[in-house]
């Protein structure tokens, strides 16, 4: 009989390859996905799907009482929910640490706990590395993430953490971008435009994964035989904004691409007055406070010899690599 494994926020742009993957791998796959999120690229039959009510905890226990009478538990868990923004700052900590702790709560309650538990992180819950020498982020130095998503975040590992023998492992991956992404879309679409926009003008390293190489982390982890764990998940090397856009230039044919350095006191005006705006509409933007602190950071350099050795994951794809495969995806499906 094969393993159960639930994939939760399979709606999403790293959702979708994980639950493909998990079909390819021969799991019975649960796809956590909201009735009113898109479904394009879950389209393959052997997809079951589950709609998990995270915020009621009283509901999300009847739930995990019918499905474990009706289908037994999960052997696997991976918990891929989260929001990178929002209108409200709270709504990070009610979803991005308020669900994990309902989730995990309601698990344990219905006697569900599975083998593993992946959660989600990222690299920001660590906050900022040494903007001075650029030394790695390691596990060893001391969490202080500076964004209200990286503290979101944090305080999520933390209540794994609280749980006696919950078979919990931690993934932080940097920035992930690969088909479907849409952030790193409207930096490929600027590039294309002939134009690159910078922030700062101290030295900044940057760090990258392309989403097939995470994926193949997330299962290595589900393999390995280890747990109560987490690990920092990057490409072995760090780039420059300037390398990044040779890549994608160099895929889009653009033989001139106008670099243009935005100081760090306008682009925290900017973000500002932005969020400002998009709260007054009742949406939310892509350029807000926290965002700035993100990218404002110089050093992205993280230390992933923990993985190497103890799940056995080294990245497949450079960001020259990446790039490629995704611009040509991108080109594809016209959305560049």
């Amino acid at each position: 009989m094969a393993n159960k494994i639930l994939i939760t926020g399979a709606g999403g742009f790293i959702g979708g390859f994980i639950v493909e993957e998990a079909i390819k791998r021969g799991y019975e796959t649960w796809a956590g996905v909201r009735k009113t999120s898109s479904r394009e690229y879950l389209q393959d039959s052997n997809i079951n799907f589950i709609d998990l009510d995270f915020a009621h905890p009283d509901n999300l226990c009847k739930q995990l009482a019918q499905f474990k009478e009706e289908h037994g538990g999960w052997d696997y868990i991976v918990h891929n929910l989260g929001v990178t923004k929002c209108k409200n700052s709270a709504d990070f900590y009610k979803i991005n640490s308020g669900y994990v702790r309902n989730f995990v709560d309601a698990l344990v309650a219905c006697d569900m706990i599975p083998r593993k538990f992946v959660y989600m992180s990222s690299l920001s819950a660590w906050g900022k590395g040494d903007e001075i020498n650029h030394t790695p982020i390691k596990l060893t130095d001391i969490p202080c993430p500076d964004t209200e998503y990286g503290k979101s975040k944090m305080q999520a590992e933390e209540y794994l953490a609280s749980h006696p023998d919950f078979p919990y492992m931690i993934l932080r991956p940097t920035g992930v971008y690969g088909p479907r992404e849409k952030d790193y879309l409207l930096m490929m679409q600027t590039i294309k435009m002939g134009f690159d926009f910078g922030v700062g003008y101290h030295k900044q390293l940057i760090t990258f994964i392309y989403v097939k190489d995470l994926v193949r982390a997330i299962f290595a982890a589900i393999d390995a035989p280890v747990t109560r764990r987490g690990y920092f998940l990057s490409e072995e090397r760090a780039y420059t904004s300037q390398e990044f856009r040779k890549y994608v230039a160099n895929e889009l044919g653009k033989r001139v691409v106008i670099p243009i350095v935005v100081p760090c006191w306008l682009l925290w005006i900017i973000s500002v007055i932005a969020e400002w705006f998009a709260g007054k509409m009742g949406k939310t933007s892509t350029l807000n406070r926290d965002k700035y602190r993100i990218m404002s950071q110089r050093n992205w350099v993280c230390d992933t010899t923990p993985a190497r050795n103890d799940l056995g994951f080294t990245p497949q794809y450079s960001l020259e690599e990446g790039v490629k495969e995704t611009v040509a995806w991108y080109k594809k499906n016209k959305w560049l």
